[in-house]
């Protein structure tokens, strides 16, 4: 019988399918310092953003032969070398593409009808200053006909588009590694819609965009979007990064926010976490949440099966 550590938990979907295939399953978190002690009794670990697997932990497991990552991003796992040892690493890439694409347009929304502020500022404000607030949260701007550039053309951003494209926005978008895009989904009761999607340099997207939403993996720790590429942007233009913290230049940005370059911006990830800048989710112009973009209920459950099916198909070869 095979043993999988879920390390930072697994959804009860894809528990049932492990157990069910024959695999023992521990769901209990081992801390990081425990790791080391801990994993090499088992033949697989599962983890989410929480747990790191470098190069020192794989070293102490000889016995370890897949590493999972529920979620799209693996910079907390030394991927290269773990492959060179022989062991098998993926991920769950498509399975939360819808849920962070929603939270994107979430951030999107909040930030043109101020929903953000008058969130914050209602329960206290409300009563005694509702006709101010009114007056103050009455200019906001429509979606309809703005330009969103999307920096990373893959699922997620894909997902995004449909969305956008849905609400009545232009899109633009610049990826490296995708000259094209095909997308195709189901408008429930109206049948399929295509649209494809030709991508453009990344400075003509920068120079273009009301709104701009990156979807990026780590750098390795430089932003995409640092000062110079912030002052390439339209002035006003709404940031959003649900992708990975610093990718936009926290400092940039709250610069950009003071002198006008920048309208508004929505983070949903930061450097530092679990401690973000005080002045980042304080900021009159921010829109934040903590970073929950893949957290759904319905993406948890993708995200568990689509692990389940990974490790099951890899011990069953």
């Amino acid at each position: 019988m095979n043993r999988i550590l879920a390390n930072d938990g697994i959804h009860a979907s894809g528990l049932e399918m492990l157990i069910k295939a024959g695999f023992q399953v521990d769901t209990d978190h081992v801390p990081q310092d425990d790791l080391a002690a801990v994993l090499p009794i088992y033949d697989a670990i599962i983890v989410r953003s929480a747990t790191k697997v470098r190069q020192d932990l794989i070293d102490g497991c000889p016995d370890l032969k897949a590493i999972a990552r529920g979620g799209v991003g693996m910079d907390n796992i030394d991927v290269a070398y773990a492959r060179e040892k022989g062991i098998h690493v993926f991920n769950t890439p498509a399975a939360s593409s819808r849920a962070v694409a929603e939270l994107t347009m979430g951030h999107i929304l909040a930030l043109s009808r101020f929903l953000h502020l008058a969130n914050r500022e209602m329960p206290a404000k409300g009563i005694s200053d509702f006709g101010a607030m009114k007056k103050a949260y009455s200019k906001g701007r429509e979606i309809e006909g703005q330009t969103l550039g999307i920096v990373g053309f893959g699922r997620i951003g894909q997902s995004l588009a449909q969305l956008a494209l849905g609400a009545g926005m232009k899109v633009i978008a610049s990826d490296p590694f995708v000259e094209e895009a095909g997308l195709a989904w189901e408008i429930s009761g109206y049948g399929p819609v295509e649209v494809r999607i030709r991508t453009r340099p990344l400075d003509e997207v920068l120079a273009n965009a009301d709104f701009l939403s990156v979807h990026v993996p780590s750098l390795g720790g430089k932003p995409l979007l640092g000062a110079e590429e912030i002052r390439a942007l339209k002035k006003g233009v709404i940031l959003v990064n649900s992708a990975r913290g610093g990718i936009i230049d926290e400092d940039a940005l709250l610069s950009a926010l003071e002198f006008g370059q920048v309208g508004g911006a929505g983070l949903d990830v930061f450097v530092g976490e679990p401690t973000p800048r005080a002045e980042l989710l304080k900021h009159p112009r921010i829109s934040v949440s903590p970073h929950i973009g893949a957290s759904t209920n319905e993406a948890q459950s993708r995200i568990g099966e689509e692990l389940a099916r990974g490790m099951i198909e890899f011990f069953r070869k």
